[in-house]
């Protein structure tokens, strides 16, 4: 038996020690780069029709990944307090064990008094025995520090709702700029197309023209340069608004090289002002921020940390009792069952209270602190977001008066050339014009709709309303989403 023994553990050694890693194959790699793409976009609802403001914002909701990871985590954090309920019920534990040897398990007795054995080798126990036992047990402070902790993994499953939130706000605050962006782009990208002919044309006729001299050189390139820096300012525009719709795709949880197009909204023409005043706001974001209700969990944790340091110190009271059984046929009792209580101190937890509750105490203030900074942070966020949208709404109302000039002005150029009163050089100059003027307007109303989106974001309203659990298909989410922003945007503005 004992080389058996030997035998078999200097095989397990030697196993334990040969256990190398291995690299990932490059059909793993493979593999797993398919399975990866293919979990991305399925069960996803496909894309039938041009997509809305408020369906990406559906889809964002629905299917984003971010989303995902922040809903799982608040999941895991809900589990952790699921079971933290556990520890503080009884511990009820089951044993079984058998032991066996060679040999009787004797013995012989020594007389203190006259040195002498005073009884010949005897054994009380079988040469394989069968135990086996039920005991349960409770510990007062294990139950009251379990409930603590409870409380506490509690208060950090609602950390995790409102970082959630925070997450859902910010993608939804996301998807309007996108959304935005990639309307002014494809607008933009339409009319230069639409225009790219003409434009060629005008170029090859006024270079026709200079290198024939049937006309004044510097007229020519004057024409040349004009029109040249006219098509850089629409190339720039363009360039800067043209990932917009790749990232909108991202945030929907749509792959890359999805095709899709977007509903062309009507644009306002008269943004409304907002109708809360600044104190208002500050009240509202103050109450509903993920970041300063964050806060308040976290300083709510910390006053439990406080009661902990203060119970570790106190004695414990445990009290068990149990159901035993042998197959020893020696025992007289083969059978029976045991109770009792037992108290523990752990004395060195006495000298070092003090000092827990003094860190518990200053992690309270730490806490304290950061949720004054959040909330300063906060009604800065509403005072910048409230003065950026009246800056933007501003901004906007002048652009929108510069491309109805711009109209004006083609108009007047469009009658000329009918009569033949104005060169058709200058008619294309000026639909450039009016395409720049117009793109100019729309990406003004794009950053005015996003600095609207940031407004609900630094006052922390909740994007989607609670008849919203989430499953729903995409046009039910869609048609919540607009009658909620909707009703919203009819408040806040005036």
């Amino acid at each position: 038996m004992r080389h058996l023994l030997m035998t078999t553990a200097l095989g397990m050694s030697l196993i334990g020690c040969t256990t190398l890693p291995s690299a990932i194959t490059e059909n793993d790699a493979v593999t797993q780069a398919t399975a990866m793409r293919s979990a991305i976009t399925a069960q996803q609802e496909p894309v039938v029709q041009s997509i809305s403001l408020y369906e990406a914002m559906a889809r964002a909701l629905k299917y984003n990944l971010d989303h995902r990871v922040s809903m799982m985590e608040l999941d895991l954090s809900k589990a952790d307090h699921d079971v933290s309920r556990y520890d503080m019920l009884p511990k009820v534990v089951a044993n079984g064990g058998y032991y066996g040897r060679n040999n009787d398990a004797g013995a012989s007795s020594l007389s203190l008094l006259s040195g002498r054995q005073s009884l010949e080798p005897s054994t009380s126990t079988e040469r394989n025995v069968w135990t086996s036992d039920l005991s349960a047990s409770w510990n007062i402070l294990d139950f009251g520090l379990s409930k603590i902790r409870s409380e506490q993994l509690a208060d950090d499953a609602m950390i995790y709702e409102e970082r959630r939130r925070k997450a859902v706000i910010q993608i939804m605050e996301d998807v309007h700029r996108a959304y935005w962006r990639a309307v002014s782009s494809e607008t933009l990208n339409n009319r230069l197309s639409a225009l790219e002919g003409d434009v060629k044309q005008a170029f090859s006729e006024s270079r026709t023209l200079y290198a024939s001299r049937r006309t004044a050189p510097m007229p020519a390139l004057s024409y040349q340069r004009e029109l040249n820096d006219i098509q850089g300012q629409a190339q720039r525009m363009s360039r800067d608004l043209k990932l917009a719709k790749m990232e909108l795709a991202a945030l929907m949880g749509l792959a890359p090289d999805q095709k899709f197009t977007l509903q062309m909204p009507s644009r306002k023409t008269n943004p409304a002002r907002l109708s809360m005043n600044y104190s208002d706001m500050i009240d509202v974001a103050l109450r509903q921020r993920p970041e300063v209700r964050e806060t308040i969990y976290a300083r709510r944790i910390g006053e439990k940390e406080m009661k902990k340091a203060v119970l570790e110190a106190l004695p414990s009271l445990e009290g068990f009792a149990g159901l035993d059984m042998s197959s020893n046929d020696f025992l007289y009792n083969q059978n029976w069952a045991d109770y009792g209580a037992r108290a523990s101190w752990n004395l060195l937890k006495v000298f070092t209270v003090k000092k827990r509750k003094r860190k518990a105490k200053s992690r309270a203030l730490l806490e304290e602190q950061k949720a004054m900074a959040a909330a300063m942070a906060v009604m800065t966020q509403v005072g910048v977001s409230r003065a950026r949208y009246e800056s933007l709404m501003e901004e906007y109302l002048t652009a929108e008066v510069g491309a109805e000039v711009q109209s004006n002005i083609l108009g007047q150029v469009e009658a000329l050339s009918k009569a033949s009163s104005a060169s058709r050089q200058t008619l294309v100059r000026e639909r450039m014009n009016a395409i720049i003027s117009e793109a100019r307007r729309d990406a003004a109303h794009a950053e005015m709709q996003e600095a609207s989106a940031h407004i609900y974001t630094a006052m922390g309203y909740d994007p989607y309303g609670v008849d919203i659990r989430g499953d729903e298909d995409v046009t039910t989410i869609a048609k919540s989403l607009e009658t909620l922003w909707t009703t919203r945007s009819r408040m806040a503005a005036k």
